[in-house]
């Protein structure tokens, strides 16, 4: 008799355990937005047509990744062309130097 008195308060407790269950709302325009965003992800693939190549090009460049990696491009080949011209100018202040020791008044 115990076990069916426990079995019956067992049904009763999940009665009114799910009776208690919200269900949340959704957002208002929740399935517009969704859509949007199945449409704005398929227009992203879009395979690239005549004249959108260097739109299609740029939007891929502007990728997070790729943007770092052309960013970390560009400075290193800045330096590398600052150091390459450093290097030329302080060659043409040593010969200048030089040639103003060697001969100060003729060659100027």
């Amino acid at each position: 008799m115990k076990e069916q008195n426990f079995k019956s308060e067992v049904d009763q407790l999940g009665a009114l355990l799910r009776e208690s269950r919200t269900t949340p709302s959704l957002p208002p325009r929740f399935q517009e937005n969704v859509w949007r965003r199945i449409e704005s992800a398929e227009a992203r693939n879009v395979p690239v047509g005549d004249g959108n190549w260097l739109d299609a090009f740029t939007a891929w460049m502007l990728r997070p990744r790729l943007a770092f990696a052309l960013a970390a491009v560009l400075v290193l080949t800045g330096l590398g062309l600052g150091w390459n011209k450093g290097e030329q100018l302080a060659r043409y202040d040593a010969q200048a130097r030089y040639l103003a020791a060697v001969a100060p008044n003729s060659l100027r």
